[in-house]
């Protein structure tokens, strides 16, 4: 996996959160949460924005998100990208429809997406980094699969109903193919501080992320249980 992917991996999956705005939309219209997380590294230093939007209306859903780079995080990667799925909502999950990511790194452009069939099938529709090159993937691998936003939707989802983190998702990101693994660490009660003001149960999860070459990613993060079961805001520890 690229840095920039394994960058976008993170922040949708493990994103440490120093600072985490939440809104809903009034009733009667689509639920709908929108965040801004701020992200800091070492000494404080503003490296992150991660701006996501999620709604659901009916039997559908919709994820949006953007991330960009600040600050000196620049000097060493100068990120900015916008990835977006829809799909359709069932009992127990989720299916996405359409994925898309555009992706631009210290200047140069990528291209990322998924169209998915109701069979289970996953069609690459990806744009090749050159001319001449190529993103192909067998189609038997990525069957079954979903996009990483509708992974950690899934999460969400599965805690609102029952409460615990464990859970194995398959996600074909239009470049990678790993399986993303959820596991439950503790439960403890959140404390509204400088950061946030949302006091209420939260699950710690633990995430892993593999792909079939050795390469992965772990991190831990906290679910903080919404209104509508959704997370006010993700933290990581």
């Amino acid at each position: 996996m690229s840095s920039a992917r394994l960058m976008l991996l993170r922040a949708i999956l493990a994103v440490p959160v120093l600072f985490a705005g939440a809104s809903k939309a009034p009733a009667g219209e689509a639920d709908r949460i929108e965040a801004r997380i701020e992200i800091f590294g070492f000494a404080g230093i503003h490296v992150l924005t991660n701006r996501t939007t999620v709604e659901e209306a009916g039997d559908r859903y919709s994820i949006a998100m953007d991330l960009d780079t600040r600050g000196l995080a620049r000097v060493f990667v100068d990120l900015t990208s916008h990835s977006e799925v829809h799909g359709r909502l069932a009992r127990d999950t989720a299916r996405p429809d359409a994925y898309r990511a555009e992706v631009r790194r210290n200047g140069i452009d990528r291209s990322y997406g998924v169209d998915y069939r109701s069979d289970g099938a996953a069609i690459n529709v990806s744009t090749p980094p050159s001319p001449g090159s190529s993103l192909s993937v067998p189609a038997e691998l990525i069957r079954g699969t979903v996009d990483q936003l509708t992974a950690y939707f899934l999460l969400e989802r599965q805690l609102a109903q029952r409460g615990g983190c464990a859970l194995v998702v398959p996600v074909f990101d239009g470049s990678a193919l790993y399986n993303v693994r959820f596991t439950d660490i503790k439960s403890e009660a959140l404390s509204a501080d400088g950061y946030q003001n949302f006091a209420r149960p939260t699950q710690l999860c633990q995430i892993f992320a593999r792909r079939s070459a050795p390469n992965p990613v772990r991190a831990r993060t906290r679910i903080n249980e919404g209104r509508s079961g959704m997370p006010a805001s993700r933290q990581a520890i």
